[in-house]
């Protein structure tokens, strides 16, 4: 027909069949009549060896030169390859990112990550990210919405920053899945925030205060006796929460001194024992019927709450503040002190990355004093002409170094003779 015109699609009458009459002066361009009279532009191409159409919209809520307007572009954007057709059928049926949060938690989450891991996925979604952002389509949400969301979890900045991570793996993941454009993902270039690490060390006394309530908690009955027995094995082997209340008979060797971990945050591991703590297990009876060390009050469970019992004996202690994480991080730090090395540390608590354990470096210090003092003081000896004496820890200005009997700077007159 000759160019769609106002006047010349008002004169089209219906035919009681769907008809098309296509523009003579832009090939592509078309206009639908449906049996009931209702007229539709479109444009018509080939893509792939395939004929295409697309809807622009119906006559009345365009007008012919709007629609031959965007009819133009489209057909712009095939000659360069667009497949107008499958881009908006792809878009009308592309997942929210709710629909997209349920994939991943079937195909990535539940299979793919730790039980605890994938619930606390589930709770951020189902509590911080989808009352936002769930009805957005994944491909269309971007970084500013990302940022905005980010933003307003500012004052939780570890939150925050968990959100974050959350995100970017599931919009990698729609990347690899074919939900959005490889390269896309929002999260790219959005600053997480700084946090501050909680980190607490018990001192050698608060170690001491800590094993005197422990024993005056189990000799009273204050507290279960299994609860007691966790706890002093969370201080004596630095495991962590979970392991100790999951553990197995059938994971503790005692004649080799070990636990036998088949699953822990970083996958198996085996637990070196110390004497104290194979003591510990020695001391705790089995319960017939149930495999757990700790077992719980329904048959075959094993004992799940500690925390009650857990903050009554921090506060009798001294330090409400301490967390039970804290143990774990004490018995690090008792190590890198008394010269064992970083390797050992985190082989023995299971890191499977070195700068894990690389926040007990300054525990350190101490070993790595006393062996220069030692070094200092045989080299000063030799300088002075005599044998080596005993090690003199350095002290500051003002406090006084001695040696057995003396105040003198090694080698002087009144060293005794032996060791002059």
């Amino acid at each position: 027909m000759p160019k769609l015109t106002k006047r010349a699609i008002d004169a089209i009458k219906a035919t009681g069949k769907d008809e098309i009459l296509f523009d003579d002066e832009l090939p592509g361009f078309g206009l639908r009549v449906k049996p009931n009279g209702t007229r539709s532009f479109l444009i018509q191409y080939r893509q792939g060896g395939r004929t295409r159409r697309l809807t622009l919209g119906r006559y009345g809520r365009l007008t012919p030169e709007e629609a031959r307007k965007l009819a133009r572009q489209h057909l712009a954007a095939v000659g360069r390859g667009a497949d107008p057709s499958e881009e908006r059928h792809r878009s009308q049926h592309a997942p929210t990112l709710t629909q997209f949060a349920d994939r991943y938690m079937v195909e990535h989450a539940l299979g793919k990550k730790k039980p605890r891991s994938a619930e606390g996925d589930r709770r951020m979604l189902r509590d911080v990210i989808l009352p936002r952002l769930g009805r957005r389509k994944v491909e269309d949400i971007t970084r500013s919405e990302v940022v905005k969301l980010h933003q307003s979890l500012a004052g939780t900045p570890y939150s925050a920053n968990r959100v974050l991570a959350l995100l970017s793996k599931m919009f990698n993941l729609a990347e690899r899945w074919g939900v959005r454009a490889e390269g896309s993902n929002p999260c790219r270039y959005v600053d997480k925030y700084p946090e501050r690490r909680r980190e607490r060390f018990l001192s050698g006394a608060e170690l001491a205060r800590l094993g005197e309530v422990l024993a005056a908690a189990e000799g009273s009955g204050a507290e279960p006796p299994l609860v007691v027995a966790a706890l002093r094995l969370l201080v004596l082997t630095g495991c962590r929460k979970s392991e100790i209340l999951t553990l197995r008979w059938d994971d503790v060797d005692l004649e080799r001194g070990a636990l036998h971990l088949p699953d822990s945050k970083t996958g198996p591991k085996s637990v070196p024992l110390g004497a104290a703590a194979a003591e510990v297990l020695a001391g705790i009876p089995r319960v017939a019927g149930n495999p757990f060390v700790f077992p719980g009050e329904r048959q075959g469970s094993h004992w799940v709450n500690v925390e009650r019992s857990w903050r009554r004996i921090r506060r009798a202690a001294g330090f409400p503040e301490l967390r039970m994480h804290d143990l774990r991080h004490s018995y690090a730090a008792i190590g890198a002190a008394a010269g064992l090395g970083l390797p050992v540390i985190g082989r023995i608590l299971g890191h499977t990355q070195a700068s894990t354990t690389q926040r007990y470096t300054h525990f350190a210090d101490d070993p790595l004093r006393a062996a220069a003092d030692r070094i200092s003081n045989e080299i000063a000896a030799a300088l002075n002409g005599g044998a080596a004496g005993e090690v003199i820890p350095f002290q500051p200005a003002g406090g006084q170094s001695k040696r057995r009997g003396s105040g003198s700077p090694a080698g002087r007159g009144d060293d005794p003779p032996n060791e002059r």
